[in-house]
């Protein structure tokens, strides 16, 4: 038995029932908790996306600029 469902979001579902005996009912509830589940995860996955850290922010690898003149280098190691 094989059916063609939308989800909530509205993308087709390709769901296939491979076993025999089960009436009409039986399939819309196991393609609805199916779906269901889908929905939820996606939802999870979405919202659970890892924000990166300030320390592994590449600027950090940036050094201060070089300053040009007169007696500069001697300030630069401080």
């Amino acid at each position: 038995m094989a059916e063609q469902n939308t989800s909530e979001g509205g993308a087709p579902v390709d769901l296939r029932i491979l076993s025999r005996g089960i009436t009409p009912e039986e399939a819309a509830a196991v393609t609805a908790v199916l779906v269901a589940a889908v929905a939820e995860e996606a939802e999870h996955a979405a919202v659970d996306k890892p924000v990166p850290s300030e320390w592994a922010s590449p600027r950090r690898a940036l050094r201060r600029p070089i300053e040009v003149g007169p007696g500069r280098w001697t300030h630069s190691v401080r």
